[in-house]
């Protein structure tokens, strides 16, 4: 009875230094973020009003940090470095402020937002990461419109971007997949927009 008390203090402490190890120990990761390409025109456009959804993923993909993939298909967590948003909800609010800035749709908004709209644009971010055997940036989504009233898939397609980058760097790996998905971004806007 008396041995209990003497091995349960070594442990209580041992979980106090680990976690007190674990708050001190590391330097903040970096927080980068995506941004929504504005430079590609104005050209024609739909009037339609449009429903942007949150993009479906798998869950390795559905956080805030940065992925490599290696030449076994392992993913993992490039150190130091993060997104300032789940990659879904960031890609979303980008994907939304690039039809914005395009003005090739009537409006866009995301779901609950008070608006009858026309479509819905429903995506699933297939890549989303660092390819290191090639050591590019790949990003890849799929898009699928939906009429809204009918529910039924008028459009559908996937759009991929590969974009050089340094996979063991935190600041170049993030600029390489904003091209790519600002690539991405660009070419699903035009799709869309079609009247």
């Amino acid at each position: 009875m008396s041995k209990l008390p003497a091995l349960r203090l070594p442990l209580v402490a041992l979980a106090v230094s680990l976690a007190l190890a674990g708050c001190g120990g590391g330097a903040a990761p970096t927080t980068f973020d995506l941004s929504a390409p504005s430079d590609f025109g104005r050209v024609g456009g739909s009037r339609a009003t449009l429903i942007v959804a949150e993009p479906t993923t798998v869950q390795a993909l559905d956080s805030d940090r940065m992925i490599v993939r290696d030449g076994s298909g392992s993913l993992s967590f490039l150190g130091g470095a993060q997104w300032a948003d789940r990659v879904p909800r960031l890609v979303q609010t980008r994907l939304i402020q690039t039809f914005e800035n395009g003005s090739r749709i009537g409006s866009v908004s995301r779901p609950g937002e008070r608006i009858v709209p026309d479509l819905q644009l429903n995506t699933d971010i297939r890549s989303f990461n660092i390819d290191a055997p090639s050591g590019q940036a790949v990003v890849e989504i799929t898009a699928k419109l939906v009429g809204d009233r009918n529910g039924k898939i008028q459009r559908a397609k996937l759009f991929s971007a590969r974009v050089p980058s340094v996979a063991g760097d935190g600041g170049a790996a993030a600029q390489a997949l904003d091209r790519a998905l600002s690539q991405v971004m660009i070419e699903i806007v035009r799709w869309a927009g079609r009247g």
